[in-house]
């Protein structure tokens, strides 16, 4: 398959009807449906939050979301990180995550920066440069652990 993977930044209030409801139908399926969790996907935390499209060839093929420091922990977080099933497997949710971290980490330079895992992902996070902080917990059914991104302090 010909990839051509594209970022797309946006704000809640810059969306178009299309790309939010394409962004929430495919946040449904993997967290509510294929997930079997019922609980208020769409939240509040998403007017707080930049929202991370992936693009492969103009479809939406993975997304994240980063909520600013201050509204749901002190540090900036980065959630719900989904890849849709037919780009599974080819890499797009670990270069999704690098462009997550990148652009938190330049746009809120002084913070940690927090998640809250599938524990079964935890090596992936590890891998990116988060560690566990606090033991796992039950989150909808699904082990979870928060983990952390420190501060490259080497940088200041």
């Amino acid at each position: 398959m010909n990839m051509k993977l594209e970022f797309k930044w946006s704000r809640l209030e810059s969306f178009t009807a299309l790309e939010l409801y394409q962004i929430i139908k495919a946040r449904e399926s993997i967290f509510v449906v294929e997930q079997h969790c019922p609980y208020q996907e769409t939240d509040e935390l998403d007017l707080h939050a930049w929202h991370l499209s992936a693009l492969v060839n103009g479809e939406l093929a993975a997304y994240a979301r980063v909520v600013e420091p201050g509204i749901n922990n002190s540090q900036p977080s980065i959630g719900r990180v989904m890849t849709l099933k037919k780009f599974r497997g080819l890499g797009i949710g670990r270069a999704l995550m690098e462009e997550a971290i990148k652009f938190t980490e330049q746009t809120y330079p002084e913070n940690d920066i927090k998640i809250s895992a599938q524990e079964y992902l935890q090596k992936f996070y590890k891998s990116l440069g988060f560690y566990a902080s606090g033991d796992p917990y039950d989150e909808d059914g699904i082990a979870h652990i928060d983990m952390i991104k420190q501060v490259n302090t080497l940088d200041r």
